[in-house]
C-alpha cells in the first residue's frame, strides 16, 4: 500500500471542522499532509511572528520511510499535530483540494509516493522539527502529541530507558539540550586533533561509527556524553523547569568552610538528583548485556558523571556593613562545563588500556608496566585508527581539507594533521580593526584594515590507479 504526501508553503489552515478560518489566520504557514486511504496525518507548522515576502525553500528527500533532508530558511514557528478522517462525504480529490487550498504566492512541492509505514513518516518530520525550534515550544508540542508516541519511536532505547522517557518526558527535552552542549564541547576539546569528533554530528545515531569501536575516543564520548546529562538535567531542576525536582533539599540551616561559618540560601544545584537519574538512563542499555564493552561503557559513564561533582564550587553572598561579610549566604553551583572538559580531555591523555578479569567483573592493566585503573580513569580496549583517511567503518571522515598550522609542533601541525601528504596554501583578504582610537566620552572608534592571510588547508590523499576496483 502507498501513501500520499503532499506539501505546501503559505496555506491557511483549517478548523476543526475543516472549515477555512478568516483571510490572515495563520497565513504563513507549512502544513505536510500525509494520507492512506480513509486517514491522514496532517502535520501544521504556524509561524509565530507575520512575516511579508517571505520564501521558504524546503526539500523532502524519502529513502523508504526516512525524512532526510527538511530545510527551511527565515522563519520561526510554532507548532501542532493532527490526526483526522479525510473521508468526510468527499472524495479524497476533493479534500487535499480543499486541505491545501493556497494563496497566489504559495510554493507548493510535488507529491512524493512513499512506503507503508507513514507514521514514522510523520515522526521523522517531527522529529526533525523538534530538533530546531525552541524548548518552550517542545515540551507544549510533546503534551500535545503525547510522551508515548515520541518515546516509541526514537531509536536506539531499552524498554528501561522508553519507560523513562514515557515518565519524565520534560527530563528527556533538557538531555537533548544537554546532547548539543557536550558535542560542542567534544568538538572543542578535539578541534587540533584529526578526529575532531565532527563524525557525531554527521551520523543519524547517537553516538555514530567510531563508537562502535573500544577506542580511546569511544571512552571519552561516553565520559563527555554522561556528564552533559548531568548537567543539563541538574542545570533545568534549578531553572524550575522539571517537575520532580528542584534546588538541592539539603543545603539547608549553618555550615562552616575554610573562612567560618555561613548560612545555606539561594538555590544550590542538586548535583545528585542529576547524577542519579543520568545513571539510570544512560547506564540501562549497558545493564542488558553483560560483556567486556558495556563494563567499559559503564565505568567511564561513571567517570564522567563524577566530573561534573568534581568542579561543584561554593558561591556566597556577603552582608553586613559596607559589605563586610559579618554574614554570608551560600549555595554549591556547578562550575561552567568547559571545567569538566579540559578535565575528561586530561583524562582522554592518560587513558589506560585494560583487559577484562577472567570472571568480567573488572579490569586488569594491559601493560603490567602501568598502574592500575582508578575509578577516576578513562578505559579503553583497542588502539584507535590514525584517522588519515576516510574509513566509514572506523568512523573516520580523514583530514583531506582539514585547516592546519605551519608554524605550530602540536597536533595541529600540518606534518601531523595532514598525517605527511603536504598542503595546499590559499592566500584570502581579511578585514580587521585597527588604528582604534579612544573617544571622549565613551567610545572607541577603528579603522577597517584589510590584511591577507595564508590558509593552509591539508591535501587529500593520493589515489592509486593501479589498485584493483573489483
Amino acid at each position: 500500500m502507498d501513501a500520499k504526501i503532499g506539501l505546501c508553503y503559505h496555506c491557511r489552515a483549517t478548523g476543526s471542522d475543516n472549515t477555512w478560518k478568516g483571510h490572515n489566520a495563520h497565513k504563513h504557514s507549512l502544513i505536510v499532509k500525509i494520507s492512506v486511504k480513509s486517514q491522514s496525518w496532517q502535520i501544521c507548522f504556524v509561524s509565530v511572528s507575520s512575516i511579508e515576502d517571505a520564501t521558504c525553500r524546503l526539500t523532502l528527500v524519502v529513502q523508504q520511510v526516512k525524512v532526510r533532508t527538511v530545510h527551511r530558511s527565515g522563519l520561526s514557528h510554532a507548532v501542532c499535530y493532527q490526526r483526522s478522517q479525510t473521508a468526510r462525504g468527499d472524495s479524497n480529490g476533493k479534500t487535499e483540494k480543499r486541505a491545501f487550498r493556497s494563496s497566489g504566492d504559495d510554493i507548493c512541492a510535488e507529491r512524493e509516493t512513499l512506503g507503508e509505514n507513514v507514521e514514522k513518516l510523520a515522526l521523522s518530520l517531527i522529529q526533525f522539527y523538534l530538533t530546531k525550534t525552541s524548548s518552550v515550544l517542545k515540551k507544549r508540542f510533546i503534551g500535545a502529541l503525547g510522551a508515548r508516541v515520541i518515546c516509541d519511536n526514537i531509536p536506539g532505547l531499552v524498554n528501561k530507558q522508553r519507560q523513562l522517557c514515557q515518565r519524565y518526558p520534560d527530563i528527556m527535552q533538557s538531555i537533548g539540550g544537554g546532547a548539543k552542549e557536550w558535542i560542542r564541547e567534544c568538538q572543542h576539546q578535539f578541534r587540533h586533533h584529526r578526529w575532531n569528533c565532527s563524525a557525531l554530528e554527521r551520523d543519524h545515531t547517537v553516538f555514530g561509527r567510531v563508537m562502535q569501536r573500544s577506542s580511546r575516543e569511544a571512552a571519552f564520548v561516553y565520559a563527555i556524553s554522561s556528564a552533559g546529562v548531568v548537567f543539563a538535567i541538574t542545570r533545568a531542576c534549578s531553572q524550575g523547569e522539571l517537575k520532580t525536582c528542584n534546588c538541592d533539599p539539603h543545603k539547608r540551616g549553618r555550615d562552616r568552610d575554610e573562612r567560618g561559618e555561613f548560612d545555606w540560601g539561594g538555590c544550590s544545584d542538586n548535583i545528585n538528583y542529576g547524577i542519579k537519574f543520568a545513571k539510570a538512563f544512560v547506564d540501562a542499555k549497558e545493564r542488558t548485556v553483560k560483556d567486556a564493552r558495556a563494563l567499559m561503557n559503564l565505568h567511564n559513564n561513571r567517570c564522567g558523571r563524577m566530573a561534573v561533582k568534581r568542579f561543584m564550587k561554593l558561591e556566597c553572598k556577603c552582608h553586613g556593613v559596607s559589605g563586610s561579610c559579618t554574614l554570608r549566604t551560600c549555595w554549591l553551583a556547578m562550575s561552567d562545563f568547559r571545567k569538566t572538559g579540559d578535565f575528561l580531555r586530561k583524562k582522554y591523555n592518560g587513558a589506560i588500556e585494560v583487559i577484562v578479569n577472567q570472571d568480567k567483573t573488572g579490569f586488569t592493566v594491559a601493560n603490567k608496566d602501568f598502574r592500575k585503573a582508578t575509578k577516576n580513569d578513562l578505559v579503553y580496549f583497542e588502539n584507535s585508527p590514525d584517522y588519515c583517511l576516510v574509513d566509514k567503518a572506523a568512523g573516520s571522515l580523514g583530514t583531506a581539507g582539514r585547516v592546519c598550522n605551519k608554524t605550530s609542533r602540536g597536533t595541529d601541525s600540518c606534518e601531523i594533521m595532514c598525517c605527511g601528504r603536504g598542503y595546499d596554501t590559499t592566500r584570502v583578504k581579511r578585514i580587521t580593526k585597527c588604528e582604534c582610537k579612544f573617544k571622549w566620552c565613551c567610545a572607541v572608534e577603528c579603522k577597517d584594515c584589510e590584511e591577507a592571510v595564508d590558509i593552509h588547508t591539508c591535501k587529500a590523499p593520493k589515489r592509486a590507479e593501479w589498485l584493483d576496483q573489483t
